[in-house]
């Protein structure tokens, strides 16, 4: 955690700051993508690679067909008709919060009724659970793992307090760079691409700070690429998306544009969405179907909010930092909120079963310091001992 600096030093950074200003500039980068060629940049040059919901969900939408068609050459089916109920899984950001949802999937499994989901998505700490949801139960003691045996020292690593002059961050994230290297290998991308080929698909967010846009990244696409680099880049993709801003340092993406260098910034695809599923637009076939009476193909949904979906009560000190702190803590616990109420809107909408699962108020552990182990072991746990016999999802947000 980057700690409060005594007031001293608080002040003497302070008195540095007009000099820092005029002796300084921002730390190197490649050059941006120019705006109005966002789209348009590769980073491996597989035509699928990401997608960029703000402009347009066509590519996306095609990814998805294509996807059922794999899946439904994969189980020797002659017709879609025929197709099982499609299974979706959100999970949300939350930081430490994470080892709740670690928890409900690891007991899920041992509970028996965990299915093999065909649509994964995941922002924040939850694309760092994501993959290991994505390949199912075999992954389970690597997402045990995660959230119940690291400390903050596989996290980050403290800067000064000059840092927030001087550097792109107050945190350095290389620890938690390592963390994902040692448990996304070549075996699990190998795995990852297996899943691709079998018609399901594993979607991660990022927002590019550059072009003020979300990113939703398609993991098996890459992993099946075979590239080079692609390992390399999936890495980057998951500490992108834990990168919060300030906190930790951007992952600087290195992309073409006809045949130019640039790189990209992306940071926590919290900054758009704390969860997101698919984008509404995506069903409007389904829609239509439904609303002319004609089949469609079951699909349920999971969301897995890694966080509280009530007020959390706190005294707020009548200083600048604790004002603006707070506030900035209330827009995200409300962001977080509002993408629950919108994705079961759109589950409703798309005749889709809506399924919620958040820490209620029965959990009142305070976090002591960022990635505390006992913390999230104990909410490891929690999540756990609440699914080992199944899970009660809520059928809908529990709001008034």
């Amino acid at each position: 955690m980057v700690k409060v600096a005594p007031r001293r030093l608080v002040l003497k950074a302070a008195s540095l700051l007009p000099m820092a200003v005029g002796a300084c500039g921002p730390v190197a980068r490649g050059p941006a993508v120019p705006v109005a060629q966002t789209t348009q940049a590769s980073v491996l040059g597989v035509p699928n690679e990401r997608f960029f919901p703000f402009s347009s969900n066509a590519a996306l939408e095609s990814e998805m067909v294509a996807a059922i068609d794999r899946q439904r050459r994969a189980l020797g089916l002659r017709n879609y008709a025929d197709l099982p109920e499609l299974q979706l899984l959100a999970v949300s950001g939350g930081g430490e919060n994470g080892a709740f949802g670690a928890g409900l999937l690891c007991a899920w499994s041992v509970q028996g009724t965990r299915p093999t989901f065909e649509w994964v998505t995941g922002v924040s700490t939850g694309a760092l659970t994501a993959p290991f949801a994505f390949l199912g139960s075999a992954y389970d003691p690597q997402l045990r793992a995660v959230y119940t045996t690291l400390s903050p020292r596989d996290v980050l690593t403290t800067r000064f307090l000059t840092a927030a002059l001087f550097s792109d961050a107050m945190a350095d994230n290389a620890p938690l760079f390592n963390t994902i290297s040692r448990y996304l290998d070549e075996r699990m991308m190998a795995d990852i691409a297996k899943a691709y080929d079998e018609g399901r698909l594993l979607l991660i967010g990022t927002s590019n700070l550059d072009s003020q846009v979300p990113v939703i990244w398609n993991v098996g696409a890459i992993a099946k690429s075979g590239h080079p680099r692609s390992l390399d880049v999936v890495r980057k993709i998951l500490l992108a998306s834990a990168a919060i801003p300030g906190a930790f340092p951007p992952s600087m993406i290195d992309v073409t544009l006809d045949g130019k260098p640039y790189q990209e910034m992306h940071v926590d695809g919290g900054a758009f969405a704390q969860t997101f599923l698919y984008p509404a637009s995506l069903t409007k076939q389904r829609r239509q179907r439904l609303a002319a009476h004609q089949r469609v193909i079951p699909v349920k949904a999971y969301v897995i909010r890694n966080g509280r979906l009530d007020p959390e009560w706190a005294v707020t000190e009548r200083q600048t930092l604790g004002i603006a702190g707070r506030a900035i803590s209330t827009m995200i616990a409300t962001s977080g909120i509002n993408d629950v109420v919108r994705i079961y809107n759109t589950t409703q909408d798309d005749d889709i079963e809506f399924n919620l699962a958040y820490i209620g108020r029965d959990f009142d552990m305070k976090l002591p310091q960022p990635f505390d182990q006992a913390y999230m072991r104990a909410l490891f746990d929690y999540g756990y001992q609440k699914a080992i016999h199944g899970y009660d999802w809520a059928k809908k947000p529990p709001l008034p």
